[in-house]
């Protein structure tokens, strides 16, 4: 259940008023701040707490399992010792940036939470709301560190009046209780298939994780968003009915939003819905089943607070033709001539690379080509798994590397191939090429009129990650040049 923040804080001892600033690094304390000294997987912040004491700290965090050195000189320094130091860590930086903005959206799941909280954000803006969106688009990480989180937030609010924000929400910060103590109204549930393992072991533990936001996170006043096509879908609405929680599920299955019917027309997309009892028939500018769900997801964010107003559920429905799609979310790329079309996609995880490819599908006349790899020092079960599904879907499969970070990419490259069976490889045509840029120009190359090309795996990212160097490196302009220079 959520924790009330002011009982904590009381039960800590701590009064953020008192507090010159809050820090995870103690290179960044000043006289009169709180040094939250945690235990990292890389670094142990407890070692840094003589050094954050020098600096001026005025309170350190850290965990109850903390033996104070014999020779540290305590006077003047208010230690608090906690079994969730992470935890307290963020509601204290909840109280310490507020005031936040006043409506907070929280998107979680394997896939779509980016083009969810850009729709969304796009649809605010058609109401002339002062709303933005905040995740892997506009961020390093999905979800922030707290301290970075928290100060965004109010720096939002208090600097520039933004009153309604989109969040992205990850698995990782879940677990590491970065998000709680923020006032959420609506929390969203896109989807749930098999990803982040290198963090949390099993596909129970990940989930688990999703879990948090409405187990713990939502309070009873909010209202959740659900996916109802999905498996987890009655897990999660069993956790809202539980707790007196409303709900809005979308989808084929969904009660307040169903998706009546469904048909492609070109590059765009014929649908029928059903919102809150109202019909509409729509056409969407984009390809596969997985961005109409997106745009459901969106409208369920949003008309979530206000369920009763038919006038401005119709506004936001008749809007979502003028939606633009994510920057490396099924991004077109073309020729100068417009002879050969491809797509630029982030699909990194087994089940995303097989939707991304089955949207396609229906829009290609002849060869489906797929460039990918998968990423090192990351989940590498999902490494065979992702080579069959290429190998499966597409025509040609072209195998190469994708941020390999510490890791041999030829051994990368060789673990999706071993996982493509012997009678696919007979039929289909499966290549394993060195190199990312050189594999785009390869399959850019021996492209045809008619054939669609999917470079799937960095969206939106600008860098290529080799040991810990990130090299320049933008799909979607790799792509376009090996365009331009083909035509």
């Amino acid at each position: 259940m959520p924790l009330h923040t002011d009982d904590r804080l009381a039960e800590l001892g701590i009064d953020v008023s008192m507090l010159k600033g809050i820090a995870l690094d103690s290179r960044a304390v000043q006289p009169g701040y709180l040094f939250a000294a945690l235990q990292g997987g890389r670094v142990d912040g407890r070692k840094f707490i003589a050094d954050a004491m020098k600096s001026g700290a005025r309170v350190i965090l850290t965990d109850n399992d903390y033996v104070f050195p014999e020779n540290l000189d305590l006077k003047g320094v208010y230690f608090v010792q906690s079994d969730n130091p992470r935890q307290d860590l963020s509601l204290i930086c909840s109280k310490f940036y507020a005031p936040l903005p006043d409506h907070m959206i929280a998107v979680t799941g394997t896939n779509g939470k980016s083009s969810v909280v850009h729709f969304s954000a796009q649809l605010w803006q058609h109401e002339n709301v002062n709303g933005i969106m905040m995740g892997t688009l506009n961020n390093a990480l999905t979800t922030p560190d707290p301290v970075t989180l928290f100060e965004t937030l109010g720096r939002l609010k208090q600097d520039n009046g933004v009153t309604h924000v989109a969040m992205e929400i990850s698995s990782h910060g879940l677990s590491q209780y970065r998000v709680d103590g923020v006032p959420f109204k609506v929390a969203a549930f896109t989807n749930f298939t098999q990803d982040h393992l290198d963090y949390h072991i099993d596909m129970e533990s990940y989930f688990t994780a999703k879990m948090r936001l409405f187990e713990d996170l939502l309070p009873v006043n909010g209202v959740a968003v659900l996916n109802a096509d999905v498996s987890s879908y009655k897990s999660l609405s069993d956790v809202c009915k539980r707790r007196g929680i409303r709900t809005v599920s979308y989808g084929r299955n969904g009660q307040e939003i169903i998706l009546r019917k469904r048909n492609i027309v070109g590059v765009q997309q014929e649908i029928s819905l059903e919102v809150m009892g109202e019909n509409y028939e729509l056409i969407i500018p984009f390809v596969g089943m997985f961005q109409v769900m997106n745009m459901l997801c969106s409208l369920g964010c949003l008309i979530a607070s206000t369920p009763n107003d038919k006038l401005r559920i119709k506004t936001l429905v008749e809007a979502m033709p003028i939606l633009q799609g994510v920057p490396g979310r099924l991004q077109h790329i073309s020729d100068p001539a417009g002879m050969y079309n491809a797509y630029v996609d982030y699909a990194h995880t087994p089940d995303a690379l097989e939707t991304v490819l089955n949207a396609l599908r229906p829009h290609t006349d002849k060869r489906l080509i797929c460039v990918f790899g998968c990423g090192g020092d990351r989940d590498v079960l999902k490494r065979s798994k992702m080579g069959e599904i290429s190998a499966r879907f597409a025509d040609v499969s072209i195998i190469t590397d994708d941020n390999p970070r510490s890791e041999d990419p030829a051994l990368i490259r060789e673990q999706i191939n071993a996982g493509i069976p012997e009678e696919i490889k007979e039929e289909k045509d499966v290549r394993i090429v060195d190199g990312r840029r050189a594999a785009i120009e390869q399959a850019v190359n021996f492209m045809q009129e008619g054939d669609i090309l999917l470079l799937a795996g960095k969206g939106h990212e600008k860098g290529q990650i080799v040991g810990d160097t990130i090299l320049p490196f933008d799909d979607v302009m790799e792509l376009s040049n090996a365009l331009k220079n083909k035509s």
